[in-house]
């Protein structure tokens, strides 16, 4: 990785503005939002997408219209499907209210926090005894259809962390309760499976038999979590298995594959964040030498090979397929989300925060307000979407101030 800047001061006046216009834009804009995933989540779209994964060339020919359009009119999703209101961007939104509540002492700024929480218990998967989330839509996977509301560990950890955040600001028992609720979910309706004497991974649905590896960091992470938070050593039991899966997946050069059966090799930018992030935030809880060790690997792989020559976050290493655009706005908060955690123990990762934050402050800052979701081969597509990644973007900046403010509440889950 070249080309990274020195490191200067976080300019946090002019993201505080940026998250002020943020604010102001998402109030007019509205909790909705069209997706990535619009073209697919359509009856005719994910037709196609799973003729595309289970006959290549015939798939190609069917999904090719939808790419076609994501590359050129991104602004004709509004065509395809309504727009929709996405629980883990609420879990996001929640989050970086709470953060600026902090931040600021702002009272007004934990009544938005705790509306999401509120719109997060309205949306809740239904027919399940304890608390969790999905998607909105019918999700078409390589591994078959993931229906509407059917729980996933890769949703419901971060509500779980909307549900802490705020907690730890206002101490309400609504949401202690909640904790208790996701965490029992997340140990009785997500399996493990042996992968080895002392690793298993965790499924990414309560009907799937894993192998994603994003999937069981994400698991760890939670029931780590609310092993301390509840004072319960029964979910670190599960949670060490799983992180421990996630350890032995670590390929040599320091990365994960997405999964480990094979058919998914290919290295990303924000899912090797996933399991970074998780991993760096289970090491907070149960320091361990093991677990720093493959932080270390992965960010070595991680800065020499997920930023191009312009030290800007790429999509990926390797590929799966080919890609529409150039870089994302996802990798970008995720990037953030990451440089925050680790920039006090690696110090490099301070270069790598200051360089993303200047494009993205630079470039990616809409006039409305609102971020521009991704940069194409040829121009952008500025559809605001909440879960790809205004939601995220808007966290990463909001946990940015209040670290660079110092404001951090220091209160227990208990």
């Amino acid at each position: 990785m070249t080309g990274v800047p020195n490191v200067n001061e976080i300019p946090l006046a002019k993201i505080e503005v940026v998250l002020d216009q943020f604010m102001a834009w998402l109030q007019r804009y509205g909790e909705t939002s069209w997706d990535y995933q619009t073209y697919f989540a359509t009856p005719l779209g994910g037709w196609a997408k799973g003729l595309y994964y289970r006959n290549r060339p015939l798939g190609t020919l069917a999904v090719s219209p939808m790419i076609v359009s994501e590359a050129f009119v991104p602004s004709a999703r509004r065509f395809f499907a309504r727009r929709l209101r996405f629980p883990i961007a609420d879990a996001h939104y929640a989050m970086g209210f709470a953060f600026l509540a902090q931040a600021r002492g702002d009272s007004s700024l934990h009544a938005r926090a705790v509306h999401f929480l509120e719109k997060l218990e309205e949306e809740r998967c239904s027919g399940y005894k304890h608390r969790c989330w999905g998607y909105p839509f019918d999700w078409e996977t390589i591994s078959g259809t993931i229906h509407q509301g059917t729980p996933l560990i890769t949703t419901t950890p971060y509500v779980y962390e909307a549900f802490r955040e705020v907690y730890q600001f206002d101490a309400d028992v609504r949401w202690r309760e909640a904790l208790a609720s996701i965490a029992r979910h997340a140990a009785e309706d997500i399996k493990d499976y042996p992968v080895s004497q002392t690793a298993s991974t965790s499924a990414y649905t309560p009907f799937d038999k894993g192998g994603v590896v994003n999937a069981s960091a994400y698991r760890a992470f939670l029931l780590t979590c609310a092993s301390t938070d509840l004072k319960d050593d029964s979910y670190w039991t599960i949670a060490e298995r799983n992180l421990n899966f996630v350890l032995e997946a670590q390929r040599p050069d320091g990365s994960w594959y997405y999964s480990v059966e094979g058919a998914r090799d290919f290295v990303d930018h924000f899912h090797t964040c996933f399991v970074l992030k998780a991993l760096t935030k289970i090491n907070q809880l149960k320091p361990s030498a093991d677990y720093w060790r493959a932080i270390t690997k992965g960010v070595e792989y991680y800065t020499a090979n997920l930023f191009n020559e312009d030290a800007l976050p790429k999509p990926f290493s390797k590929r799966p397929r080919m890609t529409v655009y150039r870089r994302e706005l996802y990798d970008y908060a995720e990037c953030i989300n990451l440089c925050i955690l680790l920039r006090d123990r690696i110090p490099s990762m301070n270069r790598v925060l200051e360089s993303v934050l200047n494009d993205l402050l630079t470039r990616w800052v809409k006039p409305d307000g609102s971020f521009r979701s991704r940069e194409l081969w040829l121009g952008w597509d500025n559809v605001p979407m909440h879960r790809w990644a205004q939601s995220q973007m808007f966290r990463s900046l909001a946990l940015l101030v209040l670290q660079e403010r110092g404001a951090r509440v220091a209160v227990k889950v208990s």
